[in-house]
């Protein structure tokens, strides 16, 4: 005979449910909003598209390696850092030490991006710019740092940095977490058997917490390639394809271009600006499908079975 279900269990499953399948349905809408929307600038001759571009994958080719290039630098920059403070959180500092650390890491999750980006203008790229120069004088043979250099700082790699700083916090409270859940006989055995601390980190909990930071890393990262005010005020823009970290001619991202355009465009190009966010949509789609397959194959390597 089937048991009978008490009301609060239903209510609780119907609400998960529910949840479960608005969460679908909320994806499904905005995807097809932004297909349906990009049509017209995807069908469109291109000399309508504002700039006359070649065709609009010409358009949004530069756009789309500008997300993804300062993105890529902001993770580079943030994940060590993040892993290193952690680690100091979890494993090293004080538990007074600790709390107050982890919190002062959580509160800054909780700035707003515009201070953010206030921060990359007034204090951050006036500080780099000499050593901007430095680099371009002295390292200028080297692809990622030829000039000429940018006299105000505002560049591609001030806004990597800016990005970094805003990911910082999601990156760091996630490892910490996971880094606390190792499990204590692991690391009392790796003790036991004569390992110093970094050892016992290193062949306990690192592996342990391995798919926690691939997890949190592209979290950041989604973070990062989303990311519009910080980027549109700190970054002297340009729609082009450069490596180059210290110029001013700097690519931009999808996010910023919509937001410093959207307010004067009419027409086709709404459509267009829309087919870039469409873009974004996809690259944050297949970032994250990665980042789901890179977690499920590291799974059962990890010190979590």
């Amino acid at each position: 005979m089937r048991a009978k279900r008490r009301l609060g269990d239903l209510l609780y499953s119907g609400t998960s449910r529910f949840a479960g399948i608005l969460i679908l349905v909320t994806l499904a809408a905005v995807a097809v909003f932004l297909v349906a929307q990009s049509i017209p600038a995807l069908t469109a001759d291109p000399r309508e598209l504002r700039g006359a571009p070649d065709s609009f994958w010409a358009y949004v080719a530069p756009l789309a390696f500008g997300t993804v290039w300062v993105s890529a630098l902001a993770l580079l920059f943030a994940v060590p850092v993040a892993i290193g403070i952690a680690l100091f959180i979890s494993h090293y500092a004080p538990r007074k030490l600790a709390a107050g650390l982890g919190y002062l890491i959580d509160l800054l999750a909780a700035v707003p991006s515009v201070v953010f980006g206030l921060w990359g203008i007034k204090v951050l790229a006036p500080a780099v710019q000499p050593l901007y120069a430095w680099l371009t004088e002295n390292m200028g043979w080297f692809p990622l740092f030829t000039g000429p250099v940018s006299g105000t700082g505002r560049t591609i790699l001030t806004v990597a940095i800016v990005l970094a700083v805003m990911i910082l916090p999601i990156i760091t409270a996630l490892c910490r977490e996971v880094f606390l859940q190792t499990p204590v006989l692991h690391e009392e055995a790796a003790l036991a058997l004569g390992a110093t601390r970094w050892e016992m980190i290193k062949t306990a909990v690192l592996p342990f917490g391995r798919t926690g930071i691939v997890s949190a890393s592209m979290l950041g990262l989604g973070r990062a390639l989303g990311e519009t005010m910080a980027v549109a005020m700190v970054l002297s823009p340009a729609v082009v394809i450069d490596f180059a970290l210290l110029t001013s001619t700097n690519p931009t991202t999808i996010a910023a271009n919509i937001a410093l355009n959207f307010p004067e465009a009419f027409g086709i190009n709404v459509n267009a600006l829309i087919a870039t966010g469409l873009m974004l949509f996809a690259i944050t789609l297949l970032v994250n499908s990665i980042a789901r397959v890179i977690v499920n194959r590291r799974k059962a390597f990890s010190g979590a079975n």
